[in-house]
This record gives structure tokens, C-alpha cells and sequence, in this order.
């Protein structure tokens, strides 16, 4: 098929496939990538409208030490530096209740692989959040899950059963990278496989967990590294439903060994980003909400996502601290800020939840 054969198969409703993915992917000519855009943006029209949406949310790291050694991570730290830290339940706390204060909904709790922290450290933090605030926790990646499963010596299913018992709310789909198992013995060694991370994700789906879905791209993979990975998310959804949106995550290459001493990409180029968030929405037919990150891709990239597929500007965090290691250089906006990058471009802006409800 050519171009804009496929184009009029996305716009009809009509599934594409991997091939026509890829060959939308590729296009080079930057007439063709608008044209492929403004089909992304008409479906994105049709299936959420014209409101585009962001979350009050804070970002908790509890630890930066990893036994892992992603090269795409700047974050990280060995037990003996000088900057590695573990928060202990109460400064954890505190900053919760700063959150609060500020009408946060969500409460977004990540960190490093720590060998040092045993399964109660978790426990008695969701225990505690819970027993002290309303709020929702969007917590551990599928990488920090298979962790927890075997400091616990519970199996995946017990592990998330229990954790949800306790106060886990959603969990952030990420530690996925590219889901190919060849890229990530490159970027990623030590993390969990493709197939580990599928069965994590679907495992907690199958018991109500909902889970954001994303990709990191602009880094050492290819075009047909990222269809592969749409096209393992599209699958999991046609399956669980358990996907809340895809958030795309541009690689932030400074500061990070990948770029440093094995010579990644330096990030991906505007048109890269364009191409990928187009290609996203019209191959993810089985998703409602892209999310384009200002953290990653500054906030008028972000606001110019919102043109070619997106439809939410995530969160507005009021803690963040990955991309920032890896040399992501940003002010965190405010709410009013956010809402006019939205209405500039002639959408409604409206804050919502972890789980895509209106507030």
C-alpha cells in the first residue's frame, strides 16, 4: 500500500499493521510526515475531542542506589557515593503531605534496585500513606515488582495480590526501554526481559491494577526495534484493557553513559518525535490517551505533540529527579502555565486523575 492508502485505512478506523506501521515510520519527506500527523490528529479528534489533560502529582524517588547498571540512567548511584541516599518512611511522609497540600491526586513512588532494603521497608510504606492520606499511589515499575517478589518470596501473582491489599493504587509501565531483548542486553543488562515485563504487566492487569504503557526511544534502536514494541503494547490491550495511556519518553542523553562512552544518538530529533507520536496514535488504535511529556521533550515540543496525537501533558510533579540527572534542564510549571500551553493551541485544558476521571 502506499501512503496514503494506509493513511485512509487509519482514518476509517481500520487496523494497520506492523508492515504499514513501519512504513509510516520511515518516511522521510517532511510533507509526508504532516500529512501522516494530521491524520494522527484527526483520529485523536475523534476518539477524546478537543480536552487535553494533566494530572497534580509528585514524583518520590526513595532511593537512588541500584545494583542495576542501566547505561541510559544517570540517576543511580553505589552505596558508598557520597550523593547515594534512602529515604527513610518519615521523610517519605513528610514529602507525601507536601503533596497534599498542594492538591496532588497522585503520588508517583519509584526507585533503585537497593539489595539493602528488605520487603517490610514497602510494606509499611504503602501501609502507612494509606493510613494517613486519601490519595492515590501509582507505584513500582514491573522491575521493581520481580524484585519485591524475591526479597518477599511471594510469586508475581502473591506479590501484587498483596501489594494491592496494602494500598498500591496503579503502577507506571515502565522499566519497558524498547521490549527486544538484543537492545536491552545493550542499554540494560540486569533489568528483566521482554518476557518477564509482559508477564508483570498483564499480571496486573488480570487483578485490576491499571498501568501506564511507554517507550524510550532516540537512543540505539530502530525503526523496526519500535514497532515491535507498539506492537507487543497493542496486544497486551487487546487482552487486559489495563493500559490507562502510552507515554513515550524521549532519551535525555547528556549526562548518561550511553551517550558518554558508547555513542548512542544524541536524543531524538524533532522529527523523530513527530514521527513517533503520529505513528503511535494511529498504530494504537486500542489506546485513548498519549501523554507528551514536558519533562523529556521541553514544553513547546510537548505543547506541539498536542498537534500530532496527544492529548495529555502528564503531570505537573512537583518532584522530579531522573531526567534531571541525566542533564534534562527545566522549571517545573505551574498549573496556570500548563493550562495556557494547552488553551494557546485551542484546547480545553482539564486536570483528571491517575485514572483519566475527570476532576
Amino acid at each position: 500500500m502506499n501512503l496514503e492508502e494506509i493513511l485512509l485505512k487509519a482514518y476509517e478506523g481500520k487496523r494497520i499493521t506492523e508492515d504499514e506501521a513501519l512504513q509510516l515510520l520511515k518516511v522521510e519527506s517532511f510533507y509526508d510526515v504532516l500529512k501522516i500527523g494530521i491524520v494522527a490528529d484527526k483520529i485523536r479528534e475523534k476518539k477524546v475531542g478537543n480536552v487535553v489533560t494533566y494530572v497534580k502529582n509528585r514524583n518520590i524517588n526513595y532511593t537512588n542506589i541500584c545494583i542495576n547498571r542501566c547505561k541510559f540512567c544517570a540517576f543511580r548511584r553505589e552505596e558508598k557515593d557520597v550523593d547515594a541516599y534512602v529515604l527513610s518512611i518519615e521523610e517519605i511522609l513528610k514529602k507525601v503531605e507536601e503533596a497534599v497540600k498542594c492538591g496532588a491526586k497522585e503520588i508517583c513512588i519509584q526507585g533503585g534496585i537497593n539489595r539493602k532494603l528488605e520487603f517490610d521497608y514497602y510494606e509499611k510504606m504503602l501501609k502507612e500513606i494509606k493510613k494517613r492520606y486519601n490519595i492515590h499511589i501509582h507505584a513500582f515499575s514491573p522491575m521493581e515488582i520481580y524484585h519485591l517478589s524475591k526479597i518477599s518470596g511471594f510469586k508475581i501473582y502473591e506479590t501484587l495480590k498483596y501489594l494491592k491489599e496494602i494500598g498500591l493504587d496503579s503502577m507506571p509501565g515502565t522499566a519497558a526501554e524498547i521490549l527486544d531483548d538484543e537492545i536491552r542486553k545493550r542499554i540494560c543488562p540486569e533489568k528483566i526481559d521482554t518476557k518477564t515485563w509482559i508477564e508483570i504487566i498483564k499480571t496486573a492487569h488480570k487483578l485490576g491494577i491499571k498501568t501506564t504503557a511507554t517507550i524510550l526511544y532516540g537512543h540505539v534502536e530502530s525503526y523496526e526495534h519500535v514497532i515491535r514494541h507498539l506492537s507487543i503494547l497493542r496486544k497486551i490491550q487487546d487482552e487486559t484493557k489495563g493500559f490507562t495511556e502510552f507515554i513515550p519518553l524521549a532519551f535525555v542523553h547528556k549526562k548518561t553513559e550511553l551517550y558518554r562512552k558508547f555513542k548512542s544518538q544524541p536524543g531524538s530529533s524533532s522529527i523523530y518525535d513527530i514521527k513517533l507520536y503520529s505513528v503511535s496514535r494511529i498504530f494504537l488504535d486500542n489506546f485513548r490517551n498519549i501523554q507528551a511529556s514536558w519533562v523529556k521533550l521541553g514544553r513547546k515540543m510537548a505543547q506541539l505533540m498536542l498537534n500530532f496525537g496527544a492529548n495529555d501533558l502528564g503531570g505537573l510533579l512537583i518532584e522530579e529527579n531522573i531526567s534531571r540527572e541525566a542533564g534534562a534542564v527545566y522549571e517545573f510549571p505551574s498549573e496556570q502555565e500548563i493550562r495556557l500551553l494547552i488553551s494557546q493551541i485551542g484546547r480545553i485544558p482539564k486536570e483528571r486523575d491517575t485514572l483519566y476521571n475527570l476532576v
